[in-house]
């Protein structure tokens, strides 16, 4: 039931990460919601090196969105110069 719902809160994090940045962001249902659930890890790992969050325990909310918008500026950075 977890896997379950981590993809809901991806896609979920994914689809305000998208509205947030201004732009178009070329992706499907898929990629939003691994771009969502890669946010939540990145926000995580950083919230955690960062002395943010305790080993084990999930980013919030607006940490992951933040780590979803910074993957999405860095992906579009990626195309752009590809």
């Amino acid at each position: 039931m977890s896997i379950l719902i981590m993809i809901i809160v991806g896609f979920i994090v994914g689809l305000i990460a998208r509205a947030v940045l201004p732009g178009e962001q070329k992706m499907g249902f898929i990629l939003t919601t691994l771009l969502g659930i890669a946010g939540a890890l990145v926000a995580g790992f950083a919230g955690q090196q960062m002395g943010w969050y305790a080993p084990g325990e999930p980013a919030g909310w607006i940490a992951s969105v933040i780590g979803a918008i910074i993957l999405l500026v860095v992906v579009g950075l990626l195309r752009r110069a590809g």
